[in-house]
This record gives structure tokens, sequence and C-alpha cells, in this order.
């Protein structure tokens, strides 16, 4: 996940200016700042006596993992993830997306330098929930997410966050991988190529971190997780693509309303027996249902992952050798959106534009 890297000039720049768009652009400088002024280099907390031992399990994992990022995927080698913060909150960031009521697109914001992306991040839940039902009262259909981590794209050294010590240790290292890939390579207004490239290095890296760590057992369980999490996405995309030629059709307002129902309700039923199908409880099926099926939630998915397979492919072809990998994706990214987007991305039948 992105978050503005250039957030503190930003608003320092348009603070005389009026309007709510000041006002985020100071959360985000403000929640930016705190999270910087808690760092502490790893190696000082791993020092620290009194530092838990489980605090310290998770991060000599990292550091390991972060080494193996620059030395052997060919990632950044800079400060980021070299220091340690605790924020003492389940989530860094919370992410509001957004559609219309009859368009599975999501709504972009845009802003001066950072560009446009497919959701809002607040560092508080309260404002996200208030921003959230604000757009509700609005029309929109919303979506609300924690999320553990994100980069700021290599202008400032990120840090390790508590939030992100949750997970067990090949989560850890996957985020690590993803985060840096978006330092890497990162294309301005095109979210979805710069999360599905990151979701690409992320599988490849961790497949590469536990072979390296003879582990080739754990591949072989992750392979597995990823197939079930594949499957959910189609899922999602099918659904996705029947909202988008229904939204596309011309009829009346009512009859979209119904239609759309039936269809959400319909996935809701096909989510519960692909659980039972693939014998597994996932507890992401009981978020997804308990927040509410709408066009919102589809967008998120697609954000993440239309583009995966087309990326997929592309390190296939480069016998999965990641430098030729890398060299392919930047050329692909000085292509316009459209011709990117036509190369890799999963295209649903056309719906009414979302807008900005």
């Amino acid at each position: 996940m992105l978050f503005c890297p250039r957030a503190l000039l930003t608003a320092l720049l348009f603070a005389t200016l009026p309007g709510c768009g000041t006002t985020y652009l100071i959360q985000a400088a403000s929640g930016e700042w705190h999270v910087l002024r808690a760092r502490k280099p790893i190696d000082a907390v791993l020092a620290d006596p009194h530092t838990p031992q489980t605090v310290r399990d998770r991060l000599t994992e990292v550091r390991a993992a972060r080494d193996f990022a620059s030395r052997e995927l060919k990632l950044p080698d800079n400060r980021s993830y070299r220091s340690y913060a605790d924020i003492d909150r389940p989530y860094v960031v919370w992410n509001v997306v957004a559609a219309p009521e009859f368009s599975v697109n999501p709504k972009r914001w845009c802003f001066p330098i950072a560009g446009c992306v497919a959701y809002r991040g607040y560092f508080s839940e309260r404002r996200a929930r208030a921003f959230a039902a604000g757009l509700a009262k609005r029309g929109f259909d919303v979506a609300l997410a924690g999320v553990p981590a994100y980069s700021t794209l290599g202008k400032f050294a990120d840090p390790v966050l508590s939030t992100m010590l949750r997970y067990g240790p090949d989560e850890l290292a996957a985020i690590i991988f993803h985060e840096l890939a978006h330092q890497l390579l990162y294309v301005a207004d095109d979210t979805e190529f710069n999360e599905a490239f990151a979701v690409t290095v992320e599988d490849a890296g961790l497949e590469r971190w536990l072979r390296f760590n003879g582990q080739a057992d754990r591949i072989e369980r992750y392979r597995q997780e990823r197939a079930r999490d594949q499957a959910f996405i189609e899922l999602l995309a099918r659904t996705r693509a029947r909202l988008a030629r229904l939204y596309a059709s011309g009829l009346p307002a009512w009859q979209m309303r119904a239609g759309k129902r039936e269809m959400l309700a319909q996935l809701a039923t096909d989510i519960r027996q692909l659980e039972q199908h693939q014998g597994v409880h996932v507890s992401v099926y009981d978020e997804w249902l308990a927040e509410g099926l709408n066009n919102a939630q589809l967008a998120s998915a697609a954000t993440y992952f239309d583009c995966v397979p087309g990326f997929q492919r592309l390190l296939a072809q480069q016998d999965n050798d990641l430098t030729r990998f890398y060299a392919t994706a930047r050329a692909l990214a000085r292509l316009p959106r459209a011709a990117r987007h036509a190369r890799l991305c999963r295209q649903p039948s056309s719906d009414p534009a979302s807008g900005d």
C-alpha cells in the first residue's frame, strides 16, 4: 500500500488554501510525522533487555528478510525497514474505498504532487469512518479496511511497524518485499499497476526466501494458500464483470438496483460454498460478508489483483529472472495507462465512469 511520500511538503505548500482537501493533507502529514518520530534502529531494539521476546524474534526475522530483499531480490538497499516503531494501535492507516451505486470502478482522489489514487488513507479510524459515512450518505458504496503497512516510496526511511508483527514469519517477509517493490517501481496515477507489480514481487520473493532458508515444505503450503486466494479473487471478478454489464445495460435505476441485490446475494452464497469446497475456514470471508458486499469491495479487490496474472506471465516470459522482469516492467510503465492495462489487466465490461 502506498501513502503520499510528500504529504508534509504538500500540506505546507497548500496550507493556505481552503477546503477539506487541506485538512486531509494536514492529517496525513501529522500522522506520518508521528510514525517517523517513533522510529528506533532495529539493532538498538534488539539490544534493549526490556524488548519482549516476541518482538525480538520478529525483528530478527525482519532483519534477515530485509537483507535478503536487497541482496537476492535486487530491491532497494536503503534505510527503509531497518528501524522499528511501536505505534500502539491495530493498524497504521485506515483506507476508504468508494464506488458509485451503479459502477464497479473506484472513485479516485487526486492531490497536488502525489497524483491520483483509488483510496483515501487516514491515520485515525474515527476520521476514516466519518469520511466513509459521508460518502455513503451521498449514495456511494463504501468499504473501509485497516492497513498494517505502507510505503513512502523511499522518500522517508519507512520503519517496521508494530502493526506488522501480528503476522507470521512468511507474511511478515512478504510485506517487506511488497513495500520495497513500491520503492523500486511506481507509476503516478495507476494504483492497479503499482499494486499488482508489488504483489507479483512479493509472491516471487517469498518463494525464493523460503527456498533460501531450506523450507521447501512451506513453499507448497504457501502455493496452496495462494490457490485458495485465487479462487476467491476469481469469484469476485466474475461478479464484478456481471455487475459491470448490468450497469452498462441502460436499464432503469430500480431494475439495476434489484439486479445488483440479487447478484450480491448470490456472491455471498457462492463465498460460503467456496469455503465448504475448500474445507478450510477463512476469516477473510467472514470479514467480507460482515462488511456487506458492494461495488467498493469489489473495486478494492480489483485494484490489487486484476493485473497480477499479466505480471506473472511477464515474469515467466523472463524465465523468472527478476532483473529482466524489472526492466520489462519499467518499459511497460513508460506506456500510456490504457496501453499498459490492455497488456496486463483483466478488463470487465465497461460501466459508467466513477469520476474523480
